[in-house]
Protein backbone atom coordinates (compact mmCIF):
# COMPACT_ATOMS: atom_id res chain seq x y z
CA UNK A 1 0.00 0.00 0.00
CA UNK A 2 1.90 3.45 -1.38
CA UNK A 3 1.81 6.06 1.28
CA UNK A 4 -0.25 9.45 -0.22
CA UNK A 5 0.59 12.50 1.61
CA UNK A 6 -1.36 15.32 0.91
CA UNK A 7 -0.26 18.62 0.19
CA UNK A 8 1.48 20.99 2.95
CA UNK A 9 -0.20 23.31 5.12
CA UNK A 10 0.42 27.22 4.74
CA UNK A 11 2.63 27.71 7.80
CA UNK A 12 4.97 24.48 6.45
CA UNK A 13 4.89 26.34 2.41
CA UNK A 14 5.47 30.02 4.25
CA UNK A 15 8.04 28.37 6.55
CA UNK A 16 10.08 26.61 3.99
CA UNK A 17 9.87 29.59 1.55
CA UNK A 18 11.54 31.32 4.55
CA UNK A 19 14.13 29.22 5.23
CA UNK A 20 14.97 28.82 1.23
CA UNK A 21 14.93 32.86 0.75
CA UNK A 22 17.42 33.30 4.14
CA UNK A 23 19.41 30.46 3.25
CA UNK A 24 19.81 32.11 -0.60
CA UNK A 25 20.33 35.97 1.35
CA UNK A 26 22.60 34.94 3.72
CA UNK A 27 24.66 32.71 1.42
CA UNK A 28 25.24 35.98 -1.01
CA UNK A 29 25.87 37.85 2.13
CA UNK A 30 28.34 35.09 3.35
CA UNK A 31 30.33 35.21 -0.39
CA UNK A 32 30.63 38.89 -0.47
CA UNK A 33 31.94 38.94 3.18
CA UNK A 34 34.80 36.22 2.46
CA UNK A 35 35.63 38.51 -0.97
CA UNK A 36 35.73 41.47 1.10
CA UNK A 37 37.91 40.39 3.87
CA UNK A 38 40.56 38.45 1.81
CA UNK A 39 40.28 41.49 -0.74
CA UNK A 40 41.15 44.05 2.52
CA UNK A 41 43.62 41.42 3.66
CA UNK A 42 45.96 41.14 0.28
CA UNK A 43 45.64 44.92 0.22
CA UNK A 44 47.29 45.39 3.48
CA UNK A 45 49.78 42.86 3.25
CA UNK A 46 50.75 44.32 -0.41
CA UNK A 47 50.76 47.63 1.01
CA UNK A 48 53.14 46.53 3.51
CA UNK A 49 55.36 45.09 1.56
CA UNK A 50 55.76 47.85 -1.18
CA UNK A 51 56.42 50.30 1.80
CA UNK A 52 59.19 48.34 3.16
CA UNK A 53 60.73 47.83 -0.09
CA UNK A 54 60.17 51.23 -0.96
CA UNK A 55 61.92 52.44 2.02
CA UNK A 56 64.95 50.17 1.14
CA UNK A 57 65.53 50.97 -2.35
CA UNK A 58 65.45 54.80 -0.65
CA UNK A 59 67.88 54.50 2.24
CA UNK A 60 70.48 52.68 -0.22
CA UNK A 61 73.47 54.25 -0.89
CA UNK A 62 77.23 53.62 -2.33
CA UNK A 63 77.25 50.63 -0.09
CA UNK A 64 74.43 48.52 0.52
CA UNK A 65 73.01 48.67 4.14
CA UNK A 66 71.22 46.09 5.60
CA UNK A 67 67.55 46.00 5.28
CA UNK A 68 65.23 47.84 7.77
CA UNK A 69 62.50 45.16 8.35
CA UNK A 70 59.32 44.75 10.63
CA UNK A 71 57.58 42.23 13.17
CA UNK A 72 55.31 41.32 9.46
CA UNK A 73 57.35 41.86 6.96
CA UNK A 74 60.56 40.40 7.41
CA UNK A 75 61.78 38.66 4.03
CA UNK A 76 64.15 40.88 2.34
CA UNK A 77 65.91 40.49 -0.65
CA UNK A 78 68.61 42.09 -3.08
CA UNK A 79 68.59 40.32 -6.28
CA UNK A 80 70.84 40.73 -9.09
CA UNK A 81 70.78 39.98 -12.53
CA UNK A 82 72.02 37.08 -12.37
CA UNK A 83 69.68 35.62 -9.25
CA UNK A 84 72.13 35.92 -7.24
CA UNK A 85 70.79 37.27 -3.35
CA UNK A 86 73.52 40.19 -2.56
CA UNK A 87 72.00 41.02 0.68
CA UNK A 88 69.32 40.18 2.96
CA UNK A 89 67.65 40.73 6.11
CA UNK A 90 68.47 37.97 9.23
CA UNK A 91 65.27 35.90 8.26
CA UNK A 92 65.70 35.69 4.24
CA UNK A 93 69.44 34.90 5.13
CA UNK A 94 70.57 31.56 3.29
CA UNK A 95 67.48 31.35 1.74
CA UNK A 96 67.38 31.08 -2.49
CA UNK A 97 65.60 34.40 -3.83
CA UNK A 98 62.12 34.27 -2.69
CA UNK A 99 60.79 34.40 -6.73
CA UNK A 100 62.16 34.54 -9.87
CA UNK A 101 59.58 37.11 -11.01
CA UNK A 102 61.33 39.86 -12.40
CA UNK A 103 59.58 43.25 -13.74
CA UNK A 104 59.89 44.93 -16.65
CA UNK A 105 61.09 48.83 -16.65
CA UNK A 106 57.90 50.16 -17.66
CA UNK A 107 56.17 48.33 -14.47
CA UNK A 108 58.50 47.91 -12.15
CA UNK A 109 56.35 46.95 -8.70
CA UNK A 110 54.54 43.57 -9.18
CA UNK A 111 53.04 41.44 -5.93
CA UNK A 112 52.92 37.63 -5.92
CA UNK A 113 52.62 34.67 -3.78
CA UNK A 114 55.64 31.95 -3.83
CA UNK A 115 55.12 28.37 -2.13
CA UNK A 116 57.66 25.97 -1.29
CA UNK A 117 57.88 23.28 1.49
CA UNK A 118 54.29 23.87 2.58
CA UNK A 119 54.74 27.53 2.98
CA UNK A 120 53.83 30.22 1.15
CA UNK A 121 55.13 33.95 1.07
CA UNK A 122 53.57 36.65 0.07
CA UNK A 123 56.09 39.37 -1.91
CA UNK A 124 56.20 42.21 -3.39
CA UNK A 125 59.08 42.64 -6.31
CA UNK A 126 60.36 45.97 -6.68
CA UNK A 127 62.72 47.02 -9.28
CA UNK A 128 64.69 50.44 -9.13
CA UNK A 129 64.65 53.00 -11.10
CA UNK A 130 67.11 53.50 -14.12
CA UNK A 131 68.54 56.25 -12.60
CA UNK A 132 69.10 54.66 -9.52
CA UNK A 133 70.75 51.36 -11.06
CA UNK A 134 73.01 53.52 -12.86
CA UNK A 135 73.81 55.09 -9.53
CA UNK A 136 74.36 52.00 -7.41
CA UNK A 137 75.29 49.32 -9.79
CA UNK A 138 76.70 51.06 -12.80
CA UNK A 139 73.44 50.43 -14.36
CA UNK A 140 73.26 46.45 -13.44
CA UNK A 141 69.53 45.68 -13.02
CA UNK A 142 68.68 44.72 -9.70
CA UNK A 143 65.34 43.88 -7.55
CA UNK A 144 64.20 44.19 -4.19
CA UNK A 145 61.76 41.75 -2.79
CA UNK A 146 59.86 42.36 -0.18
CA UNK A 147 57.68 39.53 1.62
CA UNK A 148 55.97 37.80 4.68
CA UNK A 149 54.64 34.57 5.75
CA UNK A 150 50.96 34.13 3.91
CA UNK A 151 48.55 34.49 6.69
CA UNK A 152 46.90 31.43 7.84
CA UNK A 153 43.26 33.27 7.28
CA UNK A 154 44.12 33.40 3.40
CA UNK A 155 45.86 30.30 3.32
CA UNK A 156 42.87 27.83 4.42
CA UNK A 157 39.31 27.26 4.23
CA UNK A 158 39.19 28.74 7.80
CA UNK A 159 37.11 31.72 7.15
CA UNK A 160 34.92 30.02 4.59
CA UNK A 161 34.27 27.35 7.75
CA UNK A 162 33.08 30.27 9.55
CA UNK A 163 30.60 32.10 7.55
CA UNK A 164 29.27 28.77 6.53
CA UNK A 165 28.20 28.12 9.91
CA UNK A 166 27.62 31.69 10.62
CA UNK A 167 24.68 31.07 7.17
CA UNK A 168 23.23 28.15 8.85
CA UNK A 169 23.21 29.38 12.40
CA UNK A 170 21.48 32.63 10.74
CA UNK A 171 19.58 30.54 8.68
CA UNK A 172 18.27 28.26 11.02
CA UNK A 173 17.44 31.28 13.94
CA UNK A 174 15.42 32.97 10.93
CA UNK A 175 13.99 29.88 9.95
CA UNK A 176 12.48 30.05 13.46
CA UNK A 177 11.48 33.22 14.44
CA UNK A 178 9.20 33.34 10.87
CA UNK A 179 7.83 30.24 11.97
CA UNK A 180 6.60 31.39 15.20
CA UNK A 181 5.74 34.63 13.97
CA UNK A 182 3.57 32.55 11.30
CA UNK A 183 1.91 30.18 13.26
CA UNK A 184 1.09 33.22 15.52
CA UNK A 185 -0.16 34.97 12.51
CA UNK A 186 -2.53 32.03 11.76
CA UNK A 187 -3.97 31.43 14.90
CA UNK A 188 -6.72 33.67 14.25
CA UNK A 189 -7.22 32.10 11.26
CA UNK A 190 -7.52 28.31 12.82
CA UNK A 191 -9.65 29.81 15.50
CA UNK A 192 -12.08 30.93 12.44
CA UNK A 193 -11.66 27.81 11.17
CA UNK A 194 -12.55 25.78 14.32
CA UNK A 195 -15.71 27.95 15.21
CA UNK A 196 -16.63 28.05 11.49
CA UNK A 197 -16.90 24.11 11.79
CA UNK A 198 -19.06 24.42 14.86
CA UNK A 199 -21.65 26.05 12.67
CA UNK A 200 -25.19 24.39 12.04
CA UNK A 201 -28.08 25.17 9.98
CA UNK A 202 -29.92 24.86 13.28
CA UNK A 203 -27.41 27.17 14.73
CA UNK A 204 -26.48 29.98 13.02
CA UNK A 205 -26.27 32.82 15.94
CA UNK A 206 -21.79 31.94 16.35
CA UNK A 207 -19.78 33.95 15.08
CA UNK A 208 -15.96 33.74 14.66
CA UNK A 209 -13.76 35.22 16.86
CA UNK A 210 -12.26 38.69 15.35
CA UNK A 211 -9.24 40.17 16.18
CA UNK A 212 -8.42 43.91 17.18
CA UNK A 213 -7.11 46.07 13.97
CA UNK A 214 -7.36 46.83 10.50
CA UNK A 215 -5.34 43.79 8.79
CA UNK A 216 -6.26 41.42 6.43
CA UNK A 217 -6.96 38.47 8.92
CA UNK A 218 -9.38 41.08 11.07
CA UNK A 219 -10.89 42.16 7.99
CA UNK A 220 -11.46 38.79 7.19
CA UNK A 221 -13.16 37.88 10.39
CA UNK A 222 -15.51 41.08 10.08
CA UNK A 223 -16.69 39.73 7.01
CA UNK A 224 -17.29 36.27 7.90
CA UNK A 225 -19.27 37.91 10.43
CA UNK A 226 -21.13 39.99 8.27
CA UNK A 227 -21.35 37.09 5.59
CA UNK A 228 -22.99 34.74 8.52
CA UNK A 229 -25.32 37.21 9.80
CA UNK A 230 -26.93 37.51 6.74
CA UNK A 231 -26.92 34.24 6.06
CA UNK A 232 -28.45 33.52 9.76
CA UNK A 233 -31.33 36.50 8.58
CA UNK A 234 -31.96 34.84 4.88
CA UNK A 235 -32.48 31.10 6.94
CA UNK A 236 -34.60 33.03 9.37
CA UNK A 237 -36.73 35.00 6.91
CA UNK A 238 -37.27 31.14 4.70
CA UNK A 239 -38.24 29.73 7.60
CA UNK A 240 -40.65 32.31 7.98
CA UNK A 241 -41.51 32.20 4.57
CA UNK A 242 -42.25 28.73 4.66
CA UNK A 243 -44.47 28.72 7.73
CA UNK A 244 -46.56 31.35 6.34
CA UNK A 245 -46.57 29.58 3.35
CA UNK A 246 -48.05 26.55 4.68
CA UNK A 247 -50.35 28.49 6.87
CA UNK A 248 -51.66 30.40 3.79
CA UNK A 249 -52.11 27.42 1.58
CA UNK A 250 -53.67 25.33 4.30
CA UNK A 251 -56.87 27.26 4.31
CA UNK A 252 -57.76 27.47 0.77
CA UNK A 253 -56.57 23.43 0.00
CA UNK A 254 -58.41 22.67 3.50
CA UNK A 255 -61.49 24.22 2.01
CA UNK A 256 -61.39 22.74 -1.39
CA UNK A 257 -60.38 19.16 -0.11
CA UNK A 258 -64.21 20.25 2.00
CA UNK A 259 -66.00 20.95 -0.88
CA UNK A 260 -65.31 18.23 -2.77
CA UNK A 261 -65.58 15.40 -0.13
CA UNK A 262 -69.73 17.49 0.63
CA UNK A 263 -69.80 16.31 -3.04
CA UNK A 264 -68.70 12.72 -3.09
CA UNK A 265 -70.69 12.32 0.54
CA UNK A 266 -73.99 13.57 -0.03
CA UNK A 267 -75.77 13.16 -3.35
CA UNK A 268 -78.17 16.61 -2.61
CA UNK A 269 -75.24 18.53 -3.12
CA UNK A 270 -75.04 20.26 -6.56
CA UNK A 271 -72.20 19.07 -8.22
CA UNK A 272 -71.51 21.97 -10.63
CA UNK A 273 -71.91 24.33 -8.00
CA UNK A 274 -68.96 22.37 -6.39
CA UNK A 275 -66.89 22.12 -8.96
CA UNK A 276 -67.15 26.00 -9.22
CA UNK A 277 -66.56 26.65 -5.81
CA UNK A 278 -63.20 24.32 -5.93
CA UNK A 279 -62.16 26.06 -9.26
CA UNK A 280 -62.77 29.51 -7.25
CA UNK A 281 -60.17 28.10 -4.57
CA UNK A 282 -57.74 26.57 -6.83
CA UNK A 283 -57.68 30.41 -8.56
CA UNK A 284 -56.66 31.65 -5.19
CA UNK A 285 -53.87 28.77 -4.46
CA UNK A 286 -52.51 29.56 -8.31
CA UNK A 287 -52.82 33.48 -7.84
CA UNK A 288 -50.42 32.55 -4.11
CA UNK A 289 -48.19 30.13 -5.82
CA UNK A 290 -47.61 32.54 -8.74
CA UNK A 291 -46.98 35.56 -6.19
CA UNK A 292 -44.87 33.11 -3.97
CA UNK A 293 -42.23 32.30 -7.11
CA UNK A 294 -42.13 35.52 -8.15
CA UNK A 295 -40.94 36.79 -4.60
CA UNK A 296 -38.54 33.95 -4.51
CA UNK A 297 -37.03 34.88 -8.14
CA UNK A 298 -36.96 38.38 -7.24
CA UNK A 299 -35.16 37.42 -3.98
CA UNK A 300 -32.25 34.58 -5.26
CA UNK A 301 -31.76 35.18 -8.76
CA UNK A 302 -28.70 37.31 -10.45
CA UNK A 303 -30.23 40.33 -12.05
CA UNK A 304 -30.78 40.30 -15.63
CA UNK A 305 -28.76 43.25 -17.79
CA UNK A 306 -30.08 46.55 -16.49
CA UNK A 307 -31.77 48.54 -19.26
CA UNK A 308 -32.54 52.66 -19.50
CA UNK A 309 -36.17 53.23 -18.46
CA UNK A 310 -37.87 56.12 -18.85
CA UNK A 311 -39.03 56.06 -14.92
CA UNK A 312 -41.58 59.51 -15.90
CA UNK A 313 -43.07 57.36 -19.18
CA UNK A 314 -43.42 54.28 -17.07
CA UNK A 315 -45.13 56.03 -14.21
CA UNK A 316 -47.63 58.01 -16.60
CA UNK A 317 -48.53 54.48 -18.57
CA UNK A 318 -49.50 52.68 -15.20
CA UNK A 319 -51.60 55.49 -13.98
CA UNK A 320 -53.63 55.74 -17.26
CA UNK A 321 -54.17 51.88 -16.71
CA UNK A 322 -56.00 52.53 -13.70
CA UNK A 323 -59.34 53.56 -14.94
CA UNK A 324 -61.51 52.16 -11.77
CA UNK A 325 -61.62 52.95 -8.42
CA UNK A 326 -60.87 56.77 -7.26
CA UNK A 327 -59.28 59.06 -9.79
CA UNK A 328 -55.30 59.52 -9.67
CA UNK A 329 -53.86 62.63 -9.83
CA UNK A 330 -49.97 63.18 -11.20
CA UNK A 331 -47.25 65.74 -11.06
CA UNK A 332 -44.67 64.56 -12.81
CA UNK A 333 -40.96 65.55 -13.50
CA UNK A 334 -40.14 64.62 -16.80
CA UNK A 335 -37.05 62.51 -17.85
CA UNK A 336 -36.06 61.18 -15.22
CA UNK A 337 -34.13 57.47 -15.94
CA UNK A 338 -33.10 55.01 -14.16
CA UNK A 339 -31.99 51.41 -14.63
CA UNK A 340 -33.45 48.36 -14.06
CA UNK A 341 -36.07 45.79 -15.77
CA UNK A 342 -39.28 48.02 -16.98
CA UNK A 343 -41.58 45.65 -16.49
CA UNK A 344 -40.75 44.90 -12.91
CA UNK A 345 -40.63 48.45 -12.19
CA UNK A 346 -44.53 48.68 -13.40
CA UNK A 347 -45.66 46.20 -11.41
CA UNK A 348 -44.37 47.89 -8.45
CA UNK A 349 -46.20 51.08 -9.47
CA UNK A 350 -49.36 48.56 -10.15
CA UNK A 351 -49.98 47.15 -6.60
CA UNK A 352 -49.13 50.66 -4.88
CA UNK A 353 -51.76 52.26 -7.11
CA UNK A 354 -53.74 49.55 -6.59
CA UNK A 355 -53.08 49.47 -2.85
CA UNK A 356 -53.90 53.22 -2.74
CA UNK A 357 -57.09 53.11 -4.39
CA UNK A 358 -58.40 50.46 -2.08
CA UNK A 359 -57.94 52.12 1.02
CA UNK A 360 -58.72 55.93 -0.66
CA UNK A 361 -61.80 57.86 0.28
CA UNK A 362 -62.13 60.39 -2.51
CA UNK A 363 -58.45 60.63 -4.58
CA UNK A 364 -55.13 59.36 -4.69
CA UNK A 365 -52.44 61.80 -5.81
CA UNK A 366 -48.99 60.76 -7.44
CA UNK A 367 -46.00 62.45 -7.67
CA UNK A 368 -42.43 62.12 -9.64
CA UNK A 369 -39.69 63.60 -8.78
CA UNK A 370 -35.82 64.58 -8.66
CA UNK A 371 -33.98 64.39 -5.15
CA UNK A 372 -30.47 64.02 -4.44
CA UNK A 373 -29.18 61.78 -7.45
CA UNK A 374 -32.52 59.66 -6.90
CA UNK A 375 -35.88 59.23 -8.64
CA UNK A 376 -38.70 59.65 -5.98
CA UNK A 377 -42.00 58.30 -6.81
CA UNK A 378 -44.70 59.14 -4.18
CA UNK A 379 -48.30 57.61 -4.00
CA UNK A 380 -50.38 59.19 -1.42
CA UNK A 381 -54.28 58.21 -0.64
CA UNK A 382 -56.51 60.08 1.67
CA UNK A 383 -57.77 57.06 3.70
CA UNK A 384 -57.16 56.13 7.29
CA UNK A 385 -53.22 55.33 6.54
CA UNK A 386 -51.08 52.85 8.56
CA UNK A 387 -49.99 53.18 12.14
CA UNK A 388 -45.98 54.06 12.68
CA UNK A 389 -45.77 50.34 14.30
CA UNK A 390 -47.01 48.75 11.83
CA UNK A 391 -45.39 50.17 8.66
CA UNK A 392 -42.03 47.55 7.98
CA UNK A 393 -44.79 44.75 9.13
CA UNK A 394 -46.93 45.64 5.98
CA UNK A 395 -43.81 44.87 3.33
CA UNK A 396 -43.78 41.11 5.16
CA UNK A 397 -44.83 38.53 2.84
CA UNK A 398 -48.62 37.29 3.89
CA UNK A 399 -49.03 40.21 6.49
CA UNK A 400 -52.41 42.19 5.71
CA UNK A 401 -53.91 44.86 8.70
CA UNK A 402 -57.17 44.73 9.10
CA UNK A 403 -58.74 47.14 7.12
CA UNK A 404 -56.78 45.63 4.23
CA UNK A 405 -58.41 42.08 5.24
CA UNK A 406 -61.91 44.04 4.98
CA UNK A 407 -61.41 45.74 1.39
CA UNK A 408 -59.63 42.86 -0.19
CA UNK A 409 -60.46 39.35 1.22
CA UNK A 410 -59.54 37.80 -1.42
CA UNK A 411 -55.85 39.30 -1.04
CA UNK A 412 -52.43 37.52 -0.91
CA UNK A 413 -51.20 39.72 0.98
CA UNK A 414 -47.68 39.50 -1.11
CA UNK A 415 -48.41 42.90 -3.21
CA UNK A 416 -46.34 44.93 -0.75
CA UNK A 417 -43.50 42.35 -0.54
CA UNK A 418 -42.75 41.57 -4.25
CA UNK A 419 -42.71 45.34 -4.31
CA UNK A 420 -40.25 46.21 -1.51
CA UNK A 421 -37.63 42.94 -3.13
CA UNK A 422 -38.27 44.55 -6.38
CA UNK A 423 -36.99 48.21 -5.09
CA UNK A 424 -34.07 46.07 -3.59
CA UNK A 425 -33.19 44.79 -6.55
CA UNK A 426 -32.77 47.94 -8.26
CA UNK A 427 -30.97 49.72 -5.77
CA UNK A 428 -33.43 51.35 -4.36
CA UNK A 429 -35.75 51.80 -1.77
CA UNK A 430 -39.46 50.99 -0.81
CA UNK A 431 -41.21 52.58 2.14
CA UNK A 432 -43.83 54.57 4.05
CA UNK A 433 -43.18 57.86 5.28
CA UNK A 434 -45.03 60.56 7.27
CA UNK A 435 -48.32 62.53 5.53
CA UNK A 436 -51.16 64.89 6.56
CA UNK A 437 -53.27 62.16 5.80
CA UNK A 438 -53.41 58.61 4.82
CA UNK A 439 -50.51 57.03 3.88
CA UNK A 440 -47.35 58.04 2.03
CA UNK A 441 -45.74 54.89 -0.36
CA UNK A 442 -42.39 56.72 -1.32
CA UNK A 443 -40.17 54.45 -4.10
CA UNK A 444 -36.63 55.77 -4.25
CA UNK A 445 -34.45 55.01 -7.08
CA UNK A 446 -30.74 55.98 -8.46
CA UNK A 447 -31.19 58.06 -11.49
CA UNK A 448 -28.99 57.28 -14.60
CA UNK A 449 -26.92 60.96 -15.24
Amino acid sequence: MSLRLGPPSVQTRLTVATAVLSLIGFLVVAVAADVLVRSKIEQDVYRNTQRVATEWIGSMGTADPPPVTTSDVNLLQLVDASGRVVAASRAAAGRPPLSKLWPPSDDRIQNGIACSAGECVMFTASRPSPQEEELLWGGASHVVYAGMTQPAILGTRRLEWFLAAGVLAATALMTWVASFLIRRTLQPVEAMRARIAEITVTDLGLRVPAPPGRDAIAQLARTANQTLARLQEAVEQQRRFSSMVSHELRTPITGLRTQLEEALMYPEVDARAAIRGALSTLDRVQTIIEEMLTLARIRTSCPHQPERVDLSSVVREEVANRRNGPPVRLHIDEDLKVRGNSVQLGEVLTNLLVNAQRHAHACVEVSVERSNGHAVVSVLDDGEGVPPQDREQVFEPFVRLSGGRERDPQGSGLGLAISRAIAQAHQGSLGIEDSPRGARFVLRLPLVE
